[in-house]
Formats: C-alpha cells, structure tokens, sequence
C-alpha cells in the first residue's frame, strides 16, 4: 500500500501559527496533524504501508527530515515531491507519480478522522465521506441504490446529498489514477482555473471505476484555530486511557484535569491545567489556569487564566496582577 499526502498549502487560515511551521506540523494532542493522519490510516488498512509520497512547498531541510522519520516509524520509505506552484488537487497528488502504482491511499494533511472499520482494499475506489449538515461548503457525492457513487457535486449550490468529501480516497490502481490526472493536465481541464481530482474521478467512473463510500465515525477538521483547538479536544478524548504525560515532565503543588498531554521535559507550577490541554516539549507553566488550549514547545506562561487557546513554540505571556478602580454597575471583562 502506498500513501500519497499533499500538503504544500500555506495554512493561511490557521496563521499566525503557520508561519514558521507548515500547518500538517502544528501538533493535536503532542503529535503532528500529519503524523496523526498516517498513523490513523495505517491502522484502517488490512496490509503493510510500503511508500509514503508527501508534496510540500519550501519547507526546508529540518520539516523534511521530520516527515522522513514519520513514515520510517511505520516501517515505510518516506519520499518527498515538491509542488511548486498552486495548480490544484490533481496537479498537486501527480507531483508523487513516481510511487502512484498499486493499491494508494491519497489523504489531504488537513483533516483527521475517526473510523471503525477496515479498509476493503479488493474495491476498484473507496472514497471517504461524512454527513455534514451544510454540505454547501464541500464536494458532495451522490449514490445509487447499491451504495455506490454516481456523482461528484463540487460546492452545490442547491441540496444534492449531505454526504461531503473529507479528503481522503483510496484506488486499487494506482497508475490508472495517474493516468487520469495526467489526462486532465495534457488537455488543460481546468475547475476554476485548477486541475482537480474530481474531474479526474468524474472520468474514471464514466470509464466504469465503481467508487464506493467509505463514511467515518468523526472527521475533524484543522482549517483555523478554534477548529485546531477543537480537534485536540476531541483527540484528547479518543486517547484517554493511555498515559499522555510525559515521565520527565515536572508538576509541582498544580492540578491536572484529564484529559491532557504534557511533553518531555514540561513545567508545570501552582496551575490547574486542563481539561484537554495540551503542553509541549521544554515549556514551563506557573501561576496559571489553562482549558481547553494548545501550548507548544519551549514557551513560557505565567499568571495566565486563558481558554480555547492555541499558543507557539517560544512563546513568553506573563500577565500580573491589576490595580483597579471600578465604579457602581460597571461591567469589565479582563
């Protein structure tokens, strides 16, 4: 099996935290967005992961070193593609042809999900699914009788189906799916000035590919920060019976609230912490009540009280004690 993973996007919804690290980096629950969705779909498949393929922009050296190390961990070679223009979601997965033979998996970095089956891999395509309330907002598909897929609907502006594309598809050839991308690039096929995979599927099931729904428990999203913020909470929660804090983490004379993950080498001082907050590696917290937040690596915080917080790797916040004069009904928020 391999794994095809574009994510050379900008983040620039979830910036100002994407600015100095790609947004498939930025942690959920004391691991990276990315290594969380090759993880979670490793574990949905009946077979090994021989390849993973991710395409990215100017990352530099030390993020592709990191992604290397996340397929190495499940036994897979990591290979990295560069896309260096933003030409769409079908340029995008063709910059990995290189490794699209065989049974692949192509999964977006900016979603992670949660499932309870395995995948039926002897399918021509399973294409992963959720119901969503407002589908106006996504690629939908529409289904026969028998389940299987008959449309792709690209942001209907009127009801189709509630059943939106999360971003993740499987195809049992993978070189006929480069066949296809590669199809729409020679004759300039564009949606919106774009090449994207929707067109390339519209083909292949009209050449008789029949594509099938594969709909998950949860699928979370990390476009911006509430729903990063949001994804971590709801992980927090999925991985609650294991121990998440870390033996080298120190907590001295605090309260922490499960669910929560605390990093290597992570302070934490006359604070309440949690519920689902998550501490990275090195980061020292005093004097403080966090909920609900992301702190990452190497910051310091002291005499916070904050909530559905996302907070940076080097991060110093210190806030001291006011001196107040507040007259009869006033009402102030600090």
């Amino acid at each position: 099996m391999k794994i095809i993973v574009p994510m050379a996007g900008r983040g620039s919804r979830l910036r100002p935290h994407t600015l100095t690290v790609p947004k498939p980096l930025v942690p959920v629950a004391g691991k990276p967005i990315v290594q969380r969705l090759v993880e979670d779909i490793a574990s949905v498949c009946n077979e090994s992961i021989e390849e993973i393929g991710f395409i990215i922009g100017d990352f530099g050296a030390e993020v592709e070193k990191h992604l290397l190390e996340v397929a190495e961990n499940l036994g897979a070679k990591g290979h990295i593609y560069y896309q260096e223009e933003a030409l769409g979601t079908a340029h995008a997965i063709l910059c990995a042809q290189e490794i699209m033979e065989g049974k692949t998996i192509v999964a977006f970095a900016d979603t992670l999900f949660r499932a309870d089956f395995k995948l039926d891999d002897s399918k021509d395509g399973i294409i992963w699914v959720q119901q969503v309330e407002d589908p106006s907002a996504f690629g939908v598909v529409k289904l026969d009788a028998n389940g299987n897929i008959t449309d792709f609907i690209e942001k209907p502006s009127e009801f189709v189906s509630d059943l939106a594309i999360i971003g993740i598809y499987y195809f049992k050839d993978g070189d006929y799916l480069r066949k296809n991308l590669q199809y729409l690039i020679d004759n300039d096929i564009r949606d919106k000035g774009e090449y994207q995979i929707t067109d390339a599927l519209e083909r292949m099931k009209t050449a008789g590919t029949k594509f099938a729904p594969g709909q998950v428990i949860e699928w979370l999203d990390c476009g911006n920060r509430a729903a990063t913020v949001n994804t971590n909470q709801r992980v927090l929660e999925f991985i609650k019976d294991k121990n998440n804090t870390a033996a080298s983490a120190k907590i001295n004379n605090s309260t922490i609230i499960q669910p929560c993950f605390i990093g290597e080498n992570a302070s934490i001082e006359n604070s309440v912490v949690g519920p689902h907050v998550s501490v990275g590696a090195n980061t020292k917290i005093s004097n403080s009540i966090i909920k609900n937040s992301i702190i990452q690596m190497d910051s310091e915080l002291k005499g916070l009280n904050i909530e559905g917080s996302m907070i940076g790797n080097k991060a110093k916040l210190e806030s001291k004690a006011h001196s107040l004069s507040i007259g009869d009904y006033n009402e102030f928020q600090l």
